[in-house]
């Protein structure tokens, strides 16, 4: 048989949101007449579907697949997110906001942040959200999209979404199949291998159905039905570190408009998650099942909901950590298949995005070139550890010791990778951003500053600039940033006049 020459079909093994991303971008970029895009799922087989938070480079992915943005929102009955705002994670009582967008701006070489940690040394610094349009927009309400081009602080808008997770899998769905994707109902009776390579050749349906394709996309959730159970690729295991296995979610009444902030409210084995969306406000609770029960989880959920409960609770179980290779012979795995992240920074859906996108640039042939398959994993890897690094951060750098949780977390040894950014920002304020990582330097900062983290002096280029000019620099970004959120309309009020119609669940 001949194994030369461009793919002629792929099989996408689950639906859900991983799935029908990676059918709906895949049609769209490679087309279907010349390459046969299968789905196979089952309606007997139900899906996580409670990842309705994401971040902003989904507007990219939204992008590639054209779709209109307005008409986006409302299909999904979805807001808008300008950042995430943390309550008592520092210590109770404490809250900071992590702010999409950027913090000020840079005065040539002289970091923003590196003016700032300068003059907060000197008692003349007002805190970070004073600097952020996304900050002050989400502390009175306001959303507007950014406005092109101009040193506005309008046009530094950076936002992402609140959106119901199925019904961005159905909208995404009818987007596929129009472009020629077809989908198959059933369950993965079989997977069958070849010899002598041990690629997958086909998987047979319950039903009987043979699918055969030459590559083969394992969205098929924890179970990793193709990548671990056929192709036997292991887990890393990142509890150690990130020790939340379980969630209790629930759907809540809204009880006001939709604020454009996720809300992050540490608890005593975890935390809880407030997404509001247009027609309800998402909730749940994260936590470690060896410091707190089921039971003890559910009702503090219940008992911390802004609105009435609008269904029985639901449990889930997980393990964050990663799949030791993403892609193995010829099948590439994508969602939980692939590994799961602790969900604060809403991660999901731009790991299957980012997945996705690395699939896309190296798309292989039918010979399956073993360099491709080698850089992939490289960079997934990679992608993989530095959100890891971001989020452990959130737990470490902490004052509290009110409970066992906190304080073994606040004790324990981290990576070095990120042992390393804490020892330099402590050091002299420095943040960085690695290559093309994900969190961006006002991530860092944001976090970093918001947990405590203390710095003994400041970056030497801060020095370069008289400390009075700095002050004045400073004092006239809060003061235009605060002008420019005054002038945005109320997020409730965007979403009237720009994405119309009603407030009822789509079916």
């Amino acid at each position: 048989m001949n194994r030369d020459g461009p793919l002629r079909s792929i099989a996408i093994v689950g639906g859900g949101t991983a799935g029908w991303m990676a059918a709906a971008a895949l049609s769209r970029v490679l087309g279907t007449q010349r390459i046969a895009i299968t789905l196979v799922e089952s309606e007997e087989i139900g899906t996580i579907g409670v990842g309705e938070a994401t971040i902003p480079p989904i507007q990219s992915f939204n992008a590639l697949l054209g779709l209109d943005e307005d008409e986006f929102v409302r299909e999904t009955m979805g807001s808008f997110k300008l950042g995430i705002e943390f309550v008592d994670w520092l210590r109770p009582g404490h809250r900071y906001f992590h702010p999409f967008g950027t913090y000020g701006v840079d005065a040539g070489p002289v970091p923003f942040e590196a003016m700032w940690h300068r003059l907060r040394q000197a008692g003349q610094a007002q805190p970070l959200d004073a600097y952020s349009i996304c900050a002050a927009a989400a502390a009175g309400g306001r959303f507007m999209r950014p406005v092109p081009g101009g040193n506005s602080p309008l046009s530094h808008i950076g936002y992402a979404f609140h959106f119901d997770a199925g019904l961005y899998a159905r909208y995404l769905r009818r987007h596929a199949e129009a472009a020629g994707v077809v989908r198959r109902e059933g369950r993965v009776g079989q997977v069958i291998r070849r010899a002598p390579d041990g690629f997958i050749e086909a998987v047979m349906l319950a039903g009987g159905e043979r699918i055969a394709a030459d590559l083969f996309i394992d969205c098929s959730g924890f179970r990793g039905l193709l990548i671990g159970e056929a192709l036997g690729a292991g887990f890393e295991d990142w509890s150690a570190w990130l020790p939340n296995d379980r969630a209790v979610a629930v759907p809540s009444a809204n009880n006001g408009p939709p604020t454009p902030f996720t809300r992050s409210t540490a608890r005593a084995a975890g935390w809880q998650w407030r997404i509001p969306l247009q027609h309800r406000t998402g909730n749940g609770y994260v936590y470690a099942s060896g410091d707190l029960s089921d039971d003890e989880a559910t009702a503090t959920l219940l008992a911390n909901l802004d609105g009435e409960a609008l269904a029985e609770p639901r449990l889930l179980r997980f393990r964050t950590g990663r799949r030791e290779a993403f892609w193995v012979g010829n099948c590439v795995a994508l969602g939980l298949a692939s590994g799961f992240m602790e969900p604060l920074e809403s991660t999901s859906i731009h790991l299957v995005q980012a997945g996705i996108a690395r699939l896309l640039e190296m798309l292989p042939t039918r010979a399956f070139e073993p360099a491709d398959t080698r850089r992939y994993n490289r960079l997934m890897t990679a992608e993989f550890e530095t959100i890891r690094d971001f989020l452990i951060l959130h737990f470490h750098a902490t004052e509290r010791d009110d409970t066992a949780y906190w304080r073994r977390l606040r004790t324990m040894a981290v990576p070095e990778t990120l042992a390393e950014r804490i020892r330099i920002y402590r050091a002299t304020g420095r943040i960085f951003r690695e290559a093309d990582e994900l969190f961006t330097r006002t991530s860092w900062l944001a976090v970093m500053d918001g947990q405590g983290l203390c710095t003994r002096g400041h970056d030497p280029l801060a020095a370069t600039m008289p400390l009075a000019d700095a002050a004045g620099r400073l004092d006239r970004i809060a003061h235009v940033t605060a002008l420019a959120a005054q002038r945005m309309p109320s997020h409730a009020d965007f979403i009237a006049q720009r994405i119309g119609g009603d407030r009822s669940p789509r079916t």
